[in-house]
């Protein structure tokens, strides 16, 4: 069974730091391409960052490039993502989101689908 479980989400002031955690289970993570996406209240869902299963190569949104890192522990199973630097309009839950297969960085990722994800974890950015 394809499980993903998001955790690291909370509540930080502008300029501050999260580090997104997401456990998966029931596949081989290093074999799949897996991102994350995020949705805000009112806006569609969008793709924030993806890791590449053939080479490890990433891509992130353009909002959040030079802040956002995706990395992943093969060996333990989890894709971390570490946000620094955050705005107010980095508020959103964040999915942890993958296809199964290895073309989901350069395919649905970037129309903000996926179709396994998690539960979600919410992200807030206030002061």
């Amino acid at each position: 069974q394809v499980q993903l479980v998001e955790s690291g989400g909370g509540l930080v002031q502008p300029g501050g730091s999260l580090r997104l955690s997401c456990v998966v289970a029931g596949f081989t993570l290093d074999y799949h391409d897996i991102g994350w996406l995020r949705q805000a209240p009112g806006k569609e869902r969008e793709g924030v960052s993806c890791i590449s299963s053939s080479d490890g190569s990433t891509n992130y949104a353009d909002s959040v490039k030079g802040r956002f890192t995706i990395s992943r522990d093969n060996a333990k199973h989890t894709v971390y993502l570490q946000m620094n630097n955050l705005k107010p309009e980095d508020t959103a839950v964040y999915y942890c989101v993958t296809d199964l297969d290895q073309t989901y960085c350069r395919t649905s990722f970037y129309f903000g689908y996926g179709t396994y994800r998690g539960q979600g974890t919410q992200v807030t950015i206030s002061s």
